[in-house]
C-alpha cells in the first residue's frame, strides 16, 4: 500500500509541476498580448515615446541656455553702440 501511495505523490508531484508550467507559459502568454495591445492603443493616439520626449526636452533646454547667452551678448552690443 505505501508503494501505491507513493506513486500517487510522484503522479500528483508531475501534475503539479506540469500545471504550474503551463499556467507560467499562459501568464507570458497573455503578458504578451496585452503589451502588443497597449503598444497599439498608444500608437493610434499618437502618444510620444518617452525616449523621444526626453530628446526634445535636451533640445528645448539647449536652445533655451543659446537663447539667454545670445539676449546677454546683443544687450552687451546695444549697450556699447549707445555709448558712443
Amino acid at each position: 500500500m505505501s508503494s501505491n501511495n507513493s506513486r500517487f505523490f510522484d503522479e500528483m508531484a508531475k501534475f503539479m509541476s506540469n500545471a504550474a508550467g503551463a499556467a507560467q507559459g499562459l501568464r507570458k502568454e497573455i503578458d504578451q498580448m496585452v503589451q502588443t495591445q497597449v503598444e497599439r492603443v498608444l500608437n493610434n493616439l499618437n502618444v510620444v515615446r518617452r525616449e523621444d520626449f526626453e530628446v526634445v526636452r535636451a533640445m528645448a533646454e539647449k536652445a533655451r541656455t543659446e537663447n539667454a547667452a545670445l539676449s546677454a551678448r546683443l544687450a552687451e552690443v546695444e549697450k556699447k553702440m549707445n555709448v558712443n
